[in-house]
């Protein structure tokens, strides 16, 4: 998770949501980090987690991430959690839970829905102090 921290914290840099993510392998070796940078490169779709999970599957050579973990520092949106289970991903851990568009247990849950052919493992609440403390003051200084 701390991975995941430096990533958000350098999203302030280009007015970014500072939301990070890491893509551990089963070994836990990083093959892939991403940061929001739907500001940055003006990408709707530019969240933590597809841009970490885009970095993954170029660095493993195949879209399938299976045995990997995706570190992200908030709950994922639907988006990210469709994401997330499309890319075969075995566990998800997350810090800060998101009650406004969480879908990974919070409004929604995406990776436990059992209609789909994958649901990857969830542990949720790491570091989640630090997560939202970011978003709290990133959030205070935009309104």
């Amino acid at each position: 998770m701390g991975a995941a921290l430096d990533e958000a914290r350098a999203a302030l840099s280009t007015g970014d949501v500072p939301i990070g993510a890491v893509v551990l392998d089963a070994d836990g070796v990083v093959v892939g980090t991403g940061r929001n940078v739907r500001e940055a490169d003006a990408d709707p779709t530019g969240h933590a987690e597809v841009v970490a999970l885009r970095a993954a599957a170029r660095a493993r050579g195949e879209w399938r991430l299976d045995g990997c973990t995706l570190v992200v520092t908030l709950e994922p949106c639907t988006m990210c959690a469709g994401a997330a289970v499309l890319a075969r991903v075995s566990g998800i851990v997350f810090g800060a839970h998101d009650p406004k568009a969480g879908a990974v247990g919070s409004l929604w849950d995406v990776v436990r829905d059992r209609r789909l052919n994958h649901r990857p493992d969830v542990r949720a609440g790491v570091r989640a102090e630090e997560s939202a403390a970011l978003l709290d003051a990133f959030f205070a200084q935009h309104r």
